[in-house]
């Protein structure tokens, strides 16, 4: 996986990254949000779901500590991050500044 998601946010374009738990109910709150902002953005960003429970190693590497935590790349660069449930134009606004 480790190779795989260096290429995926090695994008030039935006990669928003959800690391989430099937367990955590903010997550379940905040994957439909996900679906509009794809929905409304298309192919201006790539939005890819990480479960922390299966994917340990890129946990740690990105300090995760809270689910859900999204972290917005660009050029493999970490260029945002938050925890928590963020409102879809609050996500919007925040792809848009960083694209």
């Amino acid at each position: 996986m480790k190779s795989d998601f260096n290429t995926i946010i090695g994008s030039d374009k935006p990669v928003l990254v959800d690391f989430h738990a099937d367990w955590c109910g903010p997550c379940k709150m905040l994957a439909p949000i996900l679906k509009e902002v794809k929905h409304e953005l298309g192919d201006a960003i790539k939005i890819v779901k990480i479960d922390v429970d299966k994917n340990q190693s890129l946990s740690l590497k990105y300090q995760v500590r809270g689910v859900p935590t999204m972290i917005l790349f660009k050029n493999g660069k970490q260029v945002w991050r938050q925890s928590g449930v963020l409102q879809k134009n609050e996500i919007i606004s925040i792809i848009k500044s960083n694209s």
